[in-house]
């Protein structure tokens, strides 16, 4: 008799204990049964470092070709969010407080090589000068180099993303 209900115990308590041990495995796994949805980890865009002396050389061409219109310490003109006399934005800054971080250097480069006509401008000149017969592609480089410089961590993050996307072609002189 003995036994028998020793194996009486174990054949009714071993389903029992069988679904208690899947089950604590089943959540300690986080199959529970509810469904997760993952949360996606963000990809930080690791910056490139910024060199000095390429810096120092764009702060330089700046001085000399940009600061009469985007103010020295590039900041821009007064007022440059207000349409002036003739219904043009002035010329805007290239430190944080503007919108250059907003254009990839791809965008950059056109827009100083080719000039410029801001679509919210009421002439029909062009904004901004074109600089092609007078800036090469590596001093326009070192000018870029320059106003990433005056960006903050953010703002550097976020062209650095716009470099990253497939070009857009733009007419020259179009604007934006």
């Amino acid at each position: 008799m003995r036994a028998a209900s020793r194996a009486w115990v174990p054949r009714r308590m071993g389903p029992l204990v069988g679904m208690l041990a899947g089950a604590l495995l089943l959540a300690s796994c986080g199959m529970t049964g509810e469904r997760t949805t993952p949360v996606p980890t963000p990809t930080v865009i690791p910056l490139p470092p910024l060199n000095p002396a390429q810096v120092a050389r764009g702060r330089q061409l700046y001085l000399q070709h940009c600061a009469s219109c985007h103010g020295e310490g590039a900041q821009g003109a007064p007022n440059w969010q207000q349409p002036n006399a003739r219904g043009d934005l002035p010329a805007p800054p290239h430190d944080d407080s503007g919108h250059t971080w907003r254009h990839s250097d791809s965008e950059l480069t056109g827009i100083i090589l080719n000039g410029m006509r801001d679509r919210f401008n009421k002439t029909p000149e062009l904004t901004m000068p074109p600089f092609s017969g007078i800036l090469n592609r590596t001093e326009v480089e070192a000018l870029i180099t320059y106003f990433k410089s005056l960006w903050s961590t953010e703002h550097r993050r976020y062209q650095e993303e716009q470099n990253l996307k497939p070009m857009m072609a733009t007419p020259a002189g179009s604007g934006q």
